[in-house]
């Protein structure tokens, strides 16, 4: 049999793992219908069909299965080889695959990659915002970046900044109005915001903690939303009761536009953590952003 192409077998492998031609092609930066051709192109030389397409959906046959199980570590094996040729470069280069979720890419991140970038030309940074919880190694990604509570537990874990903490919050008239309390279960006859988890569908929780005592307080309002923007607003507004972080809010405190409530039921947390799979050598792209971002 002829050579196959390297880059039509990564074609095929991007694919099979995305499961989707317009997905795979952006991730590889070529055209969905390129691609598509490139992959038939592999099929016919082969002689075997490797995904199964259909108007909605691609998914790798079952002979695509086979080949995909091999590939992927050879694959792995490439990358790992020529990122270690990086070493002996003066300046790491390369791109650094990141996944996180919103609060960290526009509260932590934006304060920090402008400068690694600035300081760092020939490394790209690629950042995918998803508030689920994103698998690393099946979504193709070199890091995640967490809150050290949410990191697996098989993953080397690096702190990349302060503890943080989360503060109950109103207006000072609607304090006046309604009254403060003095314990979680107290918000029950306030009007609060309730946040939506995406990658469950269910409404989360406030989580309290005081002397080792733990609470999980339900919380009911007039706004569900995954957005802790939106709520802010309502909140500055003065119609309702939300949990924020304390460094979103800390110009509202300061100013006295918003007061805080239950500040001794809420302790410090694990911060910022950046996360990814073990391995052999660290690429050094990743290594210059986990270095960089520690500082």
């Amino acid at each position: 049999m002829a050579r196959i192409p390297l880059n039509d077998l990564a074609g095929f492998s991007a694919v099979a793992r995305a499961r989707s031609f317009t997905a795979a092609a952006a991730e590889l930066g070529v055209s969905p219908s390129a691609l598509s051709h490139a992959i038939r192109g592999l099929e016919e030389r082969i002689g075997v069909r490797l995904l199964a397409r259909s108007t909605r959906s691609v998914a790798p046959t079952e002979a695509g299965s086979v080949l995909l199980a091999r590939l992927d570590p050879a694959l792995a094996e490439i990358d790992a080889g020529l990122e270690e040729l990086a070493a002996f470069r003066d300046e790491p280069e390369g791109l650094v695959r990141i996944t996180t979720f919103h609060w960290i890419a526009t509260g932590y991140l934006t304060s920090r990659l402008p400068d690694f970038l600035a300081l760092h030309p020939g490394i790209t940074v690629q950042v995918t915002v998803d508030d689920g919880f994103q698998d690393i190694v099946s979504g193709g990604f070199d890091a995640g970046l967490r809150f050290g509570e949410d990191v697996e537990k098989d993953m080397i874990a690096v702190r990349v900044g302060p503890a943080l903490r989360h503060l109950v919050v109103a207006t000072p008239e609607y304090w006046d109005r309604h009254g403060r309390p003095t314990h979680p279960r107290d918000l029950r006859g306030h009007s609060c915001v309730s946040y939506l988890e995406m990658s469950t569908g269910r409404i989360s929780p406030w989580e309290f903690e005081k002397e080792g005592r733990r609470v999980r307080q339900r919380i009911e309002g007039p706004l569900i939303c995954n957005s802790t923007d939106l709520g802010l607003a309502l909140v500055r507004r003065g119609g309702c009761v939300s949990l924020h972080m304390e460094d979103d809010i800390a110009g509202d405190l300061a100013s006295g536009t918003l007061e805080a409530v239950l500040e001794d039921w809420s302790p410090p947390f694990d911060g910022v953590f950046l996360y990814h799979p073990s391995r052999r050598q660290t690429p050094p792209a990743l290594r210059a952003l986990i270095d960089f971002l520690r500082r």
